[in-house]
């Protein structure tokens, strides 16, 4: 990557971080996306601590996993996420994008969140 385009990048994940924090009851979400996988994890900021983390590699640890295409993998991301925090007792999150779009797998795993009963 470019100099030029790392800035960009940087500068908007700056933008969008920057009024976003966790807090135990309400953690921030944030998203990681390589070009093969995708990682969210929940993030208590007040304490500088990872609450939960679910990822491709969780998905297949399953016994009954099937490859589909990425959104649709990176949407049942979200719904295993949202089913940890649910266990964990926490209801309501805060979604931090970083610095993608919120298009194609980001906004499925943000749509998979919502569809396992939490609130972002």
């Amino acid at each position: 990557m470019t100099n030029i385009n790392l800035d960009r990048k940087l500068r908007r994940k700056r933008r969008v971080s920057a009024n976003i924090h966790g807090t135990s009851d309400r953690p921030r979400i944030s998203i990681f996306r390589s070009s093969r996988f995708i990682y969210a994890q929940a993030i208590d900021d007040m304490a500088r601590k990872t609450i939960s983390t679910f990822s491709i590699s969780d998905l297949k640890a399953n016994a009954d996993f099937k490859k589909d295409k990425k959104s649709e993998d990176s949407k049942k991301i979200g719904i295993g996420l949202a089913k940890k925090l649910i266990e964990k007792k926490i209801l309501v999150g805060v979604f931090d994008r970083g610095s993608y779009a919120y298009n194609g797998r980001v906004k499925a795993v943000a749509e998979g969140l919502r569809e396992g009963g939490l609130k972002i």
